[in-house]
């Protein structure tokens, strides 16, 4: 499966910074009436030994959902989100092949703290419902300092 077309209409390449998901995707963006879509197709280092994406891959692609969606749909601008709280239902299979999809909601901003929501789909049926807490940290034009 060439990666590179087979892609539907519209999603880009996503870079994102740190070695996990450079290692673990391509996930891929596109914006439809100002709401961020972010997608993956299912390649066999996605999936467990049944051949459907590895519940890991699908919580990895959750907690980077709903970052992504709150930086496009939020005022807070392109800041660290460190996930405080991640909850998710697994509702399907996402087998081998599929493009799996998903679209999340900013549910309230405080001054410190972000919740969202969102759903993804396999090929069309959803297959997992996530929702997160996250901290508001650094703006990601300035480098995150060590802690301690």
């Amino acid at each position: 499966m060439n990666e590179a077309l087979d892609v539907p209409q519209g999603f880009v390449p996503l870079p994102m910074g740190g070695e996990f998901m450079a290692v673990n995707g391509p996930l891929y963006l596109r914006t439809v009436d100002g709401r961020a879509q972010l997608g993956f197709r299912v390649l066999a280092r996605h999936t467990n030994p049944m051949n459907i994406c590895h519940g890991g891959m699908l919580a990895s692609f959750g907690d980077m959902l709903l970052p992504v969606c709150i930086h496009r749909q939020s005022e807070i601008g392109r800041r660290f989100l460190p996930t405080i709280s991640l909850q998710i239902d697994y509702l399907a299979p996402a087998p081998l092949g599929a493009w799996v999809q998903g679209e999340a909601d900013v549910l309230r901003v405080t001054r410190t703290m972000v919740f969202a929501q969102g759903l993804a789909r396999a090929d069309g049926e959803p297959v997992i419902r996530v929702s997160g807490t996250f901290k508001i940290g650094q703006p990601f034009d300035r480098p995150v300092e060590a802690a301690g």
